[in-house]
């Protein structure tokens, strides 16, 4: 396959000719299950191509013309390979002006598939509401180009505008500004956005439903269909403080609003960092605010990732390590600075197991792995997340501490503000930033760090006070002799955070001892596990219940696995019931029954999983 280099999953050749801004009009048509309309798109070479290579993903291609004058375009649409297809359009032979020689507009007729990758389409019964059909997309990493024509990698950045029509009951949000809505014939309504910002592909963004909003802060609304809108503003009141902690270590917020939207279960991640509104999980929902360190995280984005982007995903930790970084120093500054050590060992214990998972000597553990061939969701992991967080974790602390590495964090993300960069890019700036500490830099083992696979070479010195009780009462329980006095009881983990609940039962989940199945049901029974809301606690917990072959919960894990669809919770789960032999084909009977109903990257990704695909 002939792909663009510099970005191994894109046909595009953006050195030739790019995309700056794309205007979408588009119907949606829920019985058919796609899309349909066009695209324009405003195109500047940079050197004297007569074509414009675009990614394409079973796209069906109608007509493609000149935007200014309505003349036919010639087209090409390139063999069928694992990233799709390129789509070669003949540029026209006048430019948009006799002053800009080099730019042109051009308009694509097309509409989606109804496998399109980009796009979950749920029926009326799979919403809470239960009466109107819903529509949500998830394009990164790179399933944008299922959803319109692009040159669909982050190294291409270009502002959008889009007019989406819907059936007058139904509800558009987009990651853009909205700008009007207007009423059309045919009991249908009009929604236009834009986006003023660059953003690449993967942040267009757009959902379609029974949704409502309701005011969380001064430039925050929280959306989600009526029977979840209470609960959602409650669980996100403090969106603000975050946002404002955000601005106070990375600079101005460019966005102008930040408004999160509640996706159904289906949603395969925590959450999607989409310009002006984050998708989330309802998984979040707790009611007590406790998992609500996932919306630190997507703010984060709102500069490590969407302001400074990896110019591809083999150097996604530069998104994702930074954004964990910001994360976690906005919760210091919320609950302290042994909360953000307490994260960041849970994370590295979190790291080890996926490690394990994919071997120790797997390059996809490299900071920056080599993806060539290798589609992105192949390579998805948290190995980019806490690698990249402890290995700038590691410079804070060998450059002076948070007073000196703060003031670099905002220097350097003012620095590279729209633009999308490598690694090498990223280094040169920190040697360019601390030209006094070039001997210190010098120390460090870049090779290792960044291109070498496995666990990092050093683990910062994190402070244990909050993890050592969690360590201690784990271990209790394993040693405990069950002939002896009961010594446990519910006031034990009274006064842990949710966080070290769950750290109590990963420390047994990990440890090489299996509980006797006696034990772990006392243990239910006294800490009232089986009743937790908390979808973090409840993960773990079954899954130590997994380890420890309690046979009775696997159709607990099996419901939690397909209720919802966060790959976080339901591939771990899947695999653990895979490597237990006698329940094995129970796990992949009812991924087959339920495939159907997730979301395209995670029925792949669990298929891997169970191995039913290479």
């Amino acid at each position: 396959m002939s792909l663009s280099p510099g970005d191994p999953s894109s046909f595009s050749r953006p050195e030739f000719a790019v995309v700056t801004h794309t205007h979408l009009e588009l119907d949606v048509n829920f019985e058919q299950k796609v899309l349909t309309g066009k695209a324009i798109l405003d195109i500047e070479t940079k050197s004297t191509t007569t074509e414009l290579i675009l990614d394409n993903r079973k796209l069906v291609i109608l007509n493609v013309t000149n935007a200014i004058d309505g003349s036919h375009l010639q087209y090409d649409i390139g063999s069928d390979v694992e990233f799709g297809s390129k789509l070669i359009v003949q540029l026209p032979q006048t430019a948009l002006a006799v002053n800009d020689n080099n730019k042109y507009k051009i308009e694509i007729k097309y509409e989606t598939s109804p496998n399109a990758t980009a796009l979950q389409w749920l029926t009326a019964e799979q919403t809470a509401g239960g009466v109107h059909p819903y529509l949500f997309s998830q394009c990164q990493a790179i399933h944008a180009r299922s959803m319109f024509p692009c040159q669909d990698t982050p190294s291409v950045k270009s502002t959008y505008s889009a007019k989406i029509s819907v059936p007058q009951e139904l509800t558009v949000v987009m990651s853009a500004l909205l700008d009007k809505v207007s009423d059309l014939e045919n009991s249908k309504k009009l929604y236009e956005f834009h986006q003023p910002v660059q953003i690449p592909s993967y942040l267009v963004a757009i959902a379609v439903g029974a949704l409502v909003s309701k005011q969380i802060g001064p430039r925050s609304k929280v959306w989600a269909e009526k029977e979840f809108i209470d609960k959602s503003a409650f669980e996100f009141e403090e969106t603000e403080t975050m946002l404002h902690i955000a601005e106070q270590l990375c600079g101005p917020y460019v966005w102008g609003i930040y408004d999160i939207l509640v996706l159904p279960p289906s949603f395969p991640f925590g959450g999607m960092e989409n310009p002006c509104l984050t998708f989330v999980t309802p998984t979040i929902l707790v009611g007590d605010r406790s998992l609500a360190n996932v919306i630190a995280h997507e703010i984060s984005h709102s500069w490590t990732g969407n302001l400074v982007t990896n110019a591809n995903f083999e150097h996604f930790w530069l998104n994702e390590g930074f954004t964990v970084f910001v994360e976690r120093k906005i919760n210091s500054r919320m609950f302290g600075e042994k909360m953000r050590h307490f994260e960041a060992l849970h994370g590295i214990e979190s790291l080890r197991e996926e490690i394990k998972n994919l071997g120790k000597t797997n390059q996809l553990t490299n900071l920056v792995p080599n993806l060539a061939g290798v589609d992105p969701d192949d390579a998805f992991s948290i190995v980019p997340y806490e690698k990249g967080h402890t290995f700038l974790f590691y410079l804070e602390q060998l450059l002076g501490g948070p007073e000196v590495f703060e003031p670099y964090l905002k220097s350097y993300l003012n620095m590279y503000k729209y633009k999308s960069i490598k690694t090498d890019t990223w280094k040169d700036y920190l040697y360019q930033y601390f030209p006094d500490k070039v001997e210190l830099l010098n120390s460090v083992d870049w090779n290792m760090w960044l291109h070498k696979p496995g666990m990092p070479p050093v683990i910062p010195d994190y402070d244990k006070t909050l993890v050592n009780v969690c360590t201690k009462l784990a271990k209790q329980w394993i040693e405990w002799n069950e002939d002896t006095v009961m010594p446990f009881a519910i006031m034990d983990i009274e006064n842990f955070s949710p966080g070290q609940k769950v750290a109590f039962l990963t420390d047994l989940h990990k440890s090489s001892t299996v509980l006797p199945l006696n034990k772990i049901q006392r243990m239910a029974d006294i800490y009232k596990l089986d009743s937790v809301k908390n979808c973090e606690i409840r993960f773990i917990w079954l899954r130590l219940c997994i380890k420890n072959r309690w046979e009775s919960k696997v159709s607990d894990a099996l419901a939690f696995a397909t209720e919802q669809g966060r790959m976080k919770y339901v591939r771990p789960i899947f695999r653990d019931l895979y490597e237990w032999v006698e329940v094995r084909q129970r796990a992949i009977d009812v991924y087959l029954s339920k495939k159907n109903k997730m979301m395209y990257v995670t029925a792949h990704m669990v298929a891997k999983d169970l191995h039913l695909i290479d």
